[in-house]
C-alpha cells in the first residue's frame, strides 16, 4: 500500500505527460498512464530514502520525558517612559 505522499509525488513527476495526454492531446493517453505507473515506484524509492534515514536517527535519540507539572513562568514588564 502506498502513502498519499508517494502518490502525490508520482502525480507531480508525471504531470507533464498527463497534461500532454489528457489536456493538450499531443501524447497518447495510454503512454501518459504508463508514465504515471512508472513514476509511482520511482517516487516510493525516492521518498523511502529520507524516511529511512529519519527513522534510523529517531531510534538513536533518547526518549524525552514530559514533566507532570509544567514550570510556571511569570512575565514582568518595566516601563521605560516613566522615571522613578
Amino acid at each position: 500500500m502506498f502513502r498519499y505522499s508517494t502518490l502525490a509525488a508520482a502525480l507531480l513527476m508525471a504531470s507533464p505527460s498527463l497534461w500532454a495526454g489528457f489536456v493538450a492531446g499531443t501524447l497518447d493517453q495510454t503512454d501518459a498512464l504508463i508514465r504515471l505507473l512508472i513514476a509511482v515506484p520511482v517516487a516510493a524509492i525516492l521518498l523511502a530514502i529520507p524516511r529511512a534515514a529519519y527513522d534510523r536517527y529517531a531510534r538513536t535519540l533518547p526518549a524525552r520525558e514530559i514533566p507532570s507539572t509544567p514550570a510556571v513562568l511569570q512575565a514582568t514588564t518595566t516601563r521605560a517612559d516613566r522615571s522613578g
